[in-house]
């Protein structure tokens, strides 16, 4: 094994077989027939990643992507059916929390219990004692059957035990998000602790925020198979598109195509997709739309170069991460700041407008506009969109124009952030990208008053002296 890796999952399938009848399952477990009774399913498909000493990687997909299953596997819960992981480091996993108590023993039974079953001799979880029982603080209960216990209880204690042994490697299966909210911050500030440690991490989450925070690199799985690893942001991006079915997955594992580059071949086809295809704000059958109301627009400068089009006043990221299905497109765009200005630097305490005009190439009901603001580093810091400002747009035909605006006060701190737009909808209960512009415009927020976190709640400060 290299030394510098903790983790090296080598070529692992797993495969399970299903029966239709059970009568089947127990011919073919005594050998009693050479006919195959069978069907075979493969959670995983000649999967291969490594995880570095002290790296935090997440793992990340949509379910049945064979997350879980790898994580029993690495942890030795599963075996595979071909392939092998090589561990370099003492494991503890969060993964089913409480697997393997006892329901009839005391918390106090279980965590020995628990321990040796991990390895550790009486001495060593005497040692370790205080730290559980002071993480769990669920007071004397733990002198109590842990069958009397509430479910909050029973994983604060699980997860103590398991959070508490000092391992060398850490596991975690969206286990964070545990019992009330002030467990929650200890158990995130315990997984920040193990980071700063040194500790090497594999993290599974549907929490893309923690995933963008916390991890140093992202493997990306679809139904078994690893589709990419790269970057939080970049995998995060390519998952939401994978959610919508707007990635050529063959192209990406046959190496035809790379992770910026993967609209399937019928997105954005109606009405073109690029910039310059794009009809000019103001151009024939743009009726200039306010609010997602048809109406007057009102008036806005022109650049330098005459162009009435928003967007013509903006650094356009070259990279934008741009997909849809071809039933809208977004044909324009831009901010607009207290002063009536188009702009991408806005003082921070002021009103400023975000606008979007979507021109649509069929007939769609209730589409929603939307916004959000991205860090630097890929975590969303907010946003919203028609639905959420109960904005129903109604029945919308082939050819209208409508146009979005978002108006509100910046009250992000000073910072660079990435906006993004989108239109989308829900057709049949299944939601749908219409047009999507990812990190389409960098936004610059100009503050010379910051305070801690992302935003400033403009606190009313005041402080007096009441005594000598």
């Amino acid at each position: 094994m290299s030394e510098k890796y903790a983790i090296q999952v080598k070529d692992v399938s797993k495969m399970y077989k299903l029966y239709d009848k059970p009568s089947y399952r127990f011919r073919d477990a005594l050998g009693l027939t050479r006919k195959k009774l069978y069907r075979e399913h493969y959670a995983l498909h000649h999967m291969s990643f490594n995880v570095r000493k002290g790296e935090t990687v997440g793992l990340i997909g949509t379910n049945g992507a064979g997350k879980s299953t790898i994580l029993k596997i690495i942890t030795g819960v599963l075996n595979p059916t071909e392939g092998e992981v090589v561990i370099d480091g003492r494991i503890s996993a969060l993964l089913e929390l409480g697997a393997g108590f006892n329901m009839e023993y005391t918390g106090i039974e279980n965590i020995y219990l628990n321990g040796t079953m991990i390895g550790f001799s009486k001495a060593e979880i005497d040692q370790r004692m205080n730290s559980i029982l002071q993480f769990a603080d669920i007071g004397d209960f733990v002198y109590q059957p842990v069958k009397t216990y509430s479910s909050g209880m029973f994983v604060r204690l699980a997860f103590a035990v398991a959070i508490n042994i000092d391992p060398e490697i850490l596991i975690v299966d969206e286990a964070l998000s545990v019992g009330d909210v002030f467990f929650q911050a200890k158990c995130y500030k315990k997984f920040e602790d193990f980071k700063e440690q040194g500790k090497t991490i594999l993290f599974v989450s549907h929490d893309l925020g923690s995933i963008s925070r916390y991890c140093d690199r992202v493997v990306l799985l679809n139904k078994g198979v690893k589709l990419a690893e790269g970057t939080p942001k970049d995998m995060i991006d390519l998952y939401k598109k994978l959610l919508v079915n707007q990635v050529d997955v063959s192209a990406i594992q046959n190496g035809t195509a790379g992770i910026h580059s993967t609209v399937s071949s019928q997105s954005l086809t109606a009405g073109g997709n690029t910039a310059d295809s794009r009809p000019a704000a103001g151009s024939a059958g743009d009726d200039g739309s306010a609010a997602v109301l048809r109406g007057e627009m009102g008036n806005h400068r022109r650049s330098k170069s005459g162009s009435s089009r928003w967007m013509d006043h903006f650094l356009i990221n070259p990279n934008v991460n741009e997909y849809g299905d071809g039933s809208a497109n977004i044909i324009d765009y831009g901010i607009v700041d207290d002063q009536g200005q188009l702009t991408s630097s806005i003082i921070k305490g002021t009103r400023f407008t975000i606008r979007s005009k979507v021109q649509f190439n069929t007939q769609l009901q209730s589409p929603i506009f939307t916004f959000s603001f991205k860090n630097l580093q890929g975590v969303a810091i907010t946003g919203t969109n028609t639905m959420y400002e109960h904005q129903d747009i109604g029945t919308v035909q082939k050819g209208d124009i409508y146009v979005a605006s978002f108006e509100q006060e910046m009250n992000l701190q000073g910072g660079e952030y990435l906006l993004s737009i989108s239109c989308t909808g829900y057709e049949n209960g299944s939601f749908v990208v219409y047009h999507r512009l990812y990190d389409v415009i960098n936004v610059t927020v100009i503050s010379d008053k910051n305070t801690v976190g992302f935003f400033d709640m403009n606190s009313d400060t005041h402080v007096v002296k009441v005594s000598e």
